[in-house]
């Protein structure tokens, strides 16, 4: 099966904080707009900035993870470690605020991965993960 891309609407009360952080910092090209909304290309998926006054994604509860409280809900993709590593330096030289700062999760273990958490201005969590060999995605143990 071919992996189509997907489609994820959030919140944000700010269209312009929301452009700063996903077009600037994270280097998402802006897609299409208007007043209340504007898409961005998220590693060749639409994800859809909507403008909510007042609502945030600051509420979100946690689950315990390998020991750390991981925000729900959250959205990301998974990168190749080379770029996963490149964003999670241009993320700390650019002072962002991690719930999670990037390491490696469940180290030696199956589903060993690279994972850092963060939220965008407006609150919405978000995760980057990355795998040295991506046929583990799915895989168990």
């Amino acid at each position: 099966m071919t992996l189509r891309p997907f489609h994820l609407a959030f919140p944000v009360h700010d269209l312009d904080a929301a452009r700063a952080f996903w077009g600037g910092l994270m280097g998402c090209t802006e897609g299409r707009s208007a007043e209340t909304w504007v898409d961005f290309d998220f590693f060749g998926h639409q994800i859809v900035a909507h403008l909510v006054p007042g609502m945030t994604g600051a509420d979100a509860g946690t689950n315990p993870v390998d020991g750390h409280g991981v925000p729900v809900p959250h959205f990301g993709i998974v990168l190749d470690m080379a770029d996963w590593q490149a964003l999670a330096d241009r993320l700390k030289a650019a002072g962002v605020t991690f719930g999670i700062e990037p390491y490696i999760r469940f180290a030696g273990q199956t589903g060993e991965q690279a994972t850092m958490f963060f939220r965008d201005p407006s609150g919405n969590a978000i995760e980057m993960k990355a795998f040295t060999d991506l046929t583990r995605l799915f895989a168990r143990d």
